[in-house]
């Protein structure tokens, strides 16, 4: 694991990320494992407006933001580190959170898809994949309706053993998440520079206090 993050990653990632200043890292995180293109992103207000009532330790997730795609599908998306702790509870209750998060806002603001990307530093899942997409379909009675599917990403750190130098965004971002090779990747990828710079500035300030 990045020693950057190593310790409190939701609440550290949190503080760093969280501002119009720095959204364009958070989209090249997004569109890096959910493999689309982001036309618009906003920050939702919900994180930011509970924060002050936060623990340090408070697992809260990273971020919580509207996108809309290159085809005009608007999602609601938030990003979490787990620890090694009730995994499926964790998740579904992200979710859960995150989704229901959308009802902050006025009725002119119609309800999104939500997906979770949920970031693992151990490994969890039997399957050897590194990255996992999870669908969950809501049973309906009324077959008229659209049945309603959950989607949650699990990326598991460690089954990502790449070594190849020709990476992909994603495999970039995996590796400097686990710390392996920062320096030789972070200067073709200058959004993954941006946030170690920013990661870097966060902990002088840290330990000045």
């Amino acid at each position: 694991m990045n020693r950057k993050l190593i310790s409190k990653s939701n609440y550290v990632l949190r503080k760093v990320l969280n501002s119009d200043e720095n959204i364009d890292i958070i989209q090249d995180i997004i569109e890096a494992f959910l493999k689309i293109e982001i036309k618009k992103i906003k920050l939702n207000p919900y994180l930011k407006s509970k924060e002050k009532y936060l623990p340090e330790e408070e697992n809260f997730g990273v971020v919580d933001v509207r996108v809309t795609t290159a085809e005009n599908v608007e999602l609601n998306i938030g990003i979490q580190f787990i620890d090694g702790y009730y995994i499926q509870n964790k998740m579904l209750l992200y979710y859960a959170q995150i989704h229901t998060n959308q009802l902050e806002y006025d009725k002119s603001r119609k309800i999104a898809k939500t997906i979770t990307i949920n970031l693992l530093d151990f490994k969890y899942l039997k399957s050897s994949e590194y990255h996992k997409k999870i669908l969950i379909k809501e049973k309906s009675e009324d077959k008229t309706k659209k049945t309603e599917i959950l989607e949650l990403h699990v990326i598991e750190l460690p089954k990502f053993t790449k070594a190849s130098e020709h990476l992909t965004k994603e495999e970039a971002w995996i590796m400097f998440l686990k710390g392996e090779n920062i320096e030789n990747i972070k200067t073709k990828y200058k959004k993954l520079e941006k946030l170690d710079l920013l990661l870097d500035e966060y902990w002088k300030k840290e330990k000045m206090e």
